[in-house]
């Protein structure tokens, strides 16, 4: 609640004019304003702690499966299905829907708006509670779905253990994510990498503690990996709240008087219709793309040589996971840098920034590709030394890294997309790529007509990944920016003010009130200003 003295001291737009904008600091003094070199420092600055970050976290992956493969063969398989499941039902959920407050609050510390963040933070963590109360009960009933699907029963049985126990991840990583994106979305990327790093070393004790020490077996390395991500948040939450994020505007002030409909009761529904909209539509972004390894993996069941296909998989699924990692850190600096800029009121920087973007997803890609290709004849000795499971990798891994051609600049569009708050356009291109080309490509070529077992299957993905990234190009140059500066207005309040709350808690319509009425049908923010 506001204590100013008077209510038009309070009733004013959202978003000052542009003279009157905090100045971003999210890049060097030289950089402000400066070229295509400044923008890429800009954007390496963001996403290198992003990359930190993530291959820690692979790392931390890693050490549990290697905790899997030491209780043995059973435990192994168990764990690896469970964990497949969780990503498809679970973990690929929560992490779209988390995206969907990105554009919201990358364009509202653009435009100086730094309160909208808090409000946004909260009202996606509350978003992706509600998400996990079905997704728990489906877990719950994970081994009976496993067994109806032919699922051996014994591993079903360890996985049903594993997955039990990874219960509590669902509300860890309801807080876990929508908090990487507030602090993201005020290019605070570089605690991310440390509180990452914090909770690996603290990974591998727990583990020891868990699964040798209290004898807990594979449910000790679910409950292992749990702690770590807890300890991941309490960092996070500690340097938030330490650093006054939790508490100012961002800038080291105290939050201004302006804040958002929902603390009040106000015009609550269109602010959470917004919220809801932008995160469906990253969520079905992302869970598209990741859906579609996970039924390569089900396709492999029926080639020629099933064991060696499923394992092969495996090994190209931890590569091509190790490899995203550079362009999904990439993609959400553009998707923050582009925020920003809309935000700010500037399409043309805004413009700069998504060409620049696509142009390092491009270099990304070939590098990328330089490495599966260089890699191919001892990349899968890492993992294994079955020679039918080396053979289809090492026969699969140019294949892969011609596919990094498309993935690295489509995923960098896809930040584009997201950061001008157009997650649903990137969701209409990963389905026509993934499923209307890629899979009947994938069938094709892996059974019949081509029959290029393995192969074809990945060269379905090449395909996939080609169209993807020619669709995203296509959008990210029909883009109008000058629009986009408009419609970050809008999502960030500068249009839609509802109502004022006086003291005794009347509501009194302002003039604006029929505008705003006009921006919430049209799936915008609605702002209510509180005296």
């Amino acid at each position: 609640m506001c204590h100013c003295s008077k209510v038009a001291q309070c009733h004013q737009p959202l978003l000052p004019p542009p003279e009157a904008c905090p100045a971003l600091h999210d890049r060097p003094r030289s950089a402000r304003g400066g070229g295509a070199i400044g923008e890429v420092a800009s954007i390496v600055r963001l996403a290198m702690p992003m990359v930190g970050a993530g291959l820690l976290m692979y790392m931390r992956s890693m050490v549990s499966m290697l905790f899997l493969g030491r209780l043995g063969s059973l435990p192994l398989a168990g764990g690896s299905l469970a964990l497949g499941f969780a990503n498809i039902t679970g973990y690929s959920v929560l992490s779209g829907l988390a995206a969907g407050m990105d554009p919201v609050c990358g364009q509202a510390f653009g435009a100086g708006r730094t309160s909208v963040l808090t409000a946004a933070l909260r009202r996606t963590v509350m978003l992706l509670l509600a998400a996990s109360a079905p997704i728990s009960v489906l877990w719950l009933a994970m081994r009976r779905v496993l067994v109806a699907t032919g699922q051996d029963p014994d591993i079903a049985a360890c996985a049903y253990e594993f997955i039990l126990c990874s219960l509590p991840d669902l509300a860890v990583q309801s807080f876990l994510h929508p908090l990487r994106v507030y602090l993201r979305a005020q290019s605070i990327t570089l605690p991310l990498t440390y509180a990452a790093a914090a909770a690996l070393v603290l990974h591998v004790p727990v583990n020891v503690l868990l699964v040798q020490s209290l004898d807990l077996g594979i449910r000790g390395v679910a409950l292992a990996a749990v702690w770590t991500n807890l300890n991941f948040l309490l960092f996070l939450v500690a340097y938030a709240y330490f650093s006054g994020l939790i508490h100012s505007d961002g800038n080291g002030e105290p939050a201004a008087c302006v804040v958002t409909a929902g603390e009040e009761g106000g015009a609550t529904t269109m602010e959470w219709r917004c919220l809801v909209t932008l995160s469906m539509h990253s969520c079905m972004s992302v869970c598209l793309e990741w859906w579609w390894y996970e039924i390569m993996v089900l396709l492999c069941g029926v080639l020629a040589d099933p064991k060696a296909a499923v394992a092969a998989m495996g090994i190209m699924i931890q590569t091509t996971s190790l490899v995203y990692i550079f362009p999904h850190s990439l993609s959400c600096a553009v998707s923050t840098r582009v925020g920003h800029e809309l935000g700010a009121g500037r399409p043309e920087r805004a413009r700069l920034v998504a060409r620049v973007g696509l142009v390092c997803g491009a270099a990304l890609g070939v590098v990328a590709c330089a490495f599966a290709a260089s890699l191919r004849g001892v990349w899968a000795r890492v993992f294994t030394t079955d020679a039918a499971i080396l053979r289809l990798a090492s026969s699969a891994l140019p294949i892969l890294g011609a596919a990094e051609l498309g993935n690295c600049p489509q995923t960098a569009g896809c930040g584009v997309l997201r950061g001008s708050a157009r997650p649903g356009k990137a969701a209409r291109i990963n389905a026509s790529a993934f499923y209307g080309v890629g899979m009947p490509a994938a069938l094709a070529l892996a059974f019949w007509p081509a029959r290029l077992d393995f192969r074809g299957m990945w060269a379905g993905m090449l395909a996939a990944q080609l169209v993807c990234a020619a669709l995203m190009l296509l959008a990210v140059r029909r883009t109008d920016w000058d629009e986009q500066a408009v419609r970050a207005r809008e999502l960030t309040g500068a249009v839609a003010i509802a109502a004022v709350v006086v003291g005794d808690g009347d509501v009194i319509k302002s003039d604006h009130a029929e505008p705003a009425k006009a921006n919430a049908d049209s799936g915008f923010l609605v702002v209510t200003v509180l005296s």
